[in-house]
């Protein structure tokens, strides 16, 4: 009986092995080239099966609504130009396991109903789209319900246009997808996930773009690390969310009325760490959070380093460096219901007697003068005036004018090096 079943599983893995090398035989080499029998990418495909490779030689292809239905992979040489005329979509992936690689793609068409993309991927699991130049397109990468891939090395230049600009990568009910040093820049957002789950997002650049360099509407589990978002619209919005790692990230230059570097409405159980605030109207703007662990993040030379409402409860903030904003704390009730503790503040002004390299005095990051802009934000404009500066000094002298129930109670003498 023994030996009858040993004999099953060698043939088992006979007839296994003699498939997989039945389609690695199989498996073709297709070439596009001006001039050829196979002159266009429309050609190549009804030519290809899956497995195959279909390499495109230099020059330009003007193509719409290009559909690849089979596993193959789509290989430019030496960045050969697929151009949209601006009609409609340029590839439409409909097939799992397709790469593309190595293209300049430009002109994709712009409705008002239906998105148009440079590169639409729908279902099509497993995608790798690595290495492209997209120019003029109005959504650059569109993933509807797709399973797993990788999103890696490609430019996205968007238009110059605010109304005719979608997202550059765009992921709509999808997951386990890696978004990997991509440079993005003039479009709507840069990167947009909704109902997208388990993903990563790293070393990116997004910047310049209308409105967030990063925007999620309720998309759990997620990470994002080592990425720049620069001189965005509004910055960076994280929306009806939990369970997000964000670390080691450069939130730099969002500037504007309404804008932050980080935007948080509606998350929980999240962790912000080892993140640069620098230069941003406000670092961080927190509307109905909860569970939020901010730690060993430098806020620097912000207008507002961290602007927290009064719905916010259960966040905790550690070991952070808050030097040169102009403001560090605001928030608009006088209700704490989170914690602040060994975080390093330029404008503490008390003393360690024991030397333990805590502050003996607790520190109030809300100061008087932001709670009046608070109620009244035209009061801004004597930020530097004599009056402001006396009231500042006044509260120096008596902590209690601050009505903020917030306070870091051992406050760092010394700048926090993780």
């Amino acid at each position: 009986m023994r030996s009858s079943f040993m004999t099953f599983l060698t043939l088992s893995g006979l007839i296994i092995l003699h498939f997989s090398l039945t389609n690695k035989v199989s498996a073709r080499e297709i070439t596009v080239k001006p001039g050829t029998e196979i002159n266009t990418l429309q050609s190549a495909m009804l030519l290809a099966k899956n497995g195959d490779i279909i390499k495109v030689s230099k020059s330009t292809y003007f193509i719409e609504d290009l559909i690849i239905d089979k596993s193959i992979s789509l290989i430019g040489i030496d960045f050969p130009i697929l151009d949209g005329q601006k009609k409609s979509n340029l590839l439409i992936i409909r097939a799992p396991h397709v790469t593309v690689k190595g293209f300049i793609i430009r002109n994709s068409g712009f409705a008002n109903i239906k998105d148009k993309a440079g590169i639409r991927v729908e279902k099509g699991d497993g995608v790798s789209i690595l290495n492209n130049r997209l120019e003029s397109t109005c959504f650059g990468i569109y993933l509807a319900k797709v399973k797993g891939g990788t999103i890696s090395g490609n430019t996205i230049l968007g238009t110059n246009s605010v109304i005719q600009s979608g997202n550059g990568i765009h992921l709509w009910y999808s997951n386990n997808l890696r978004i990997i040093n991509n440079k993005i820049s003039g479009q709507r957002d840069g990167i947009y996930f909704e109902f997208a789950t388990h993903c990563e997002i790293v070393r990116n650049v997004s910047e310049n773009n209308h409105r967030y360099g990063l925007h999620f509407m309720f998309s759990n589990n997620d990470n994002y690390s080592y990425n720049t978002f620069r001189n965005n619209g509004s910055g960076v919005a994280v929306m009806y969310t939990k369970n997000i790692i964000m670390t080691d990230n450069t939130f730099d230059q969002n500037w504007g009325g309404s804008s932050y570097g980080l935007l948080l409405k509606d998350i929980s159980k999240s962790y912000i760490a080892f993140n640069k605030f620098s230069r941003n109207t406000s670092g961080i703007y927190m509307e109905g959070t909860s569970e939020v662990k901010t730690e060993y993040n430098d806020f620097l030379n912000n207008g507002l380093a961290v602007r927290m409402l009064a719905n916010c409860e259960k966040d905790t903030f550690l070991l952070n460096n808050f030097m040169g904003n102009t403001f560090d704390f605001t928030t608009n009730g006088t209700e704490n219901l989170n914690y602040l503790q060994g975080n390093y503040w330029d404008k503490y002004s008390g003393y360690d007697l024991d030397r333990d390299k805590k502050g003996d005095l607790p520190y109030r990051p809300v100061s008087l003068y932001s709670q009046i802009i608070e109620k009244l934000p035209s009061a801004v404009f004597l930020l530097r005036s004599f009056m402001a500066e006396l009231l500042d000094k006044a509260e120096r002298a008596l902590p209690s004018m601050s009505y903020v129930n917030l306070y870091d109670n051992e406050p760092s003498m010394h700048i926090i090096r993780p």
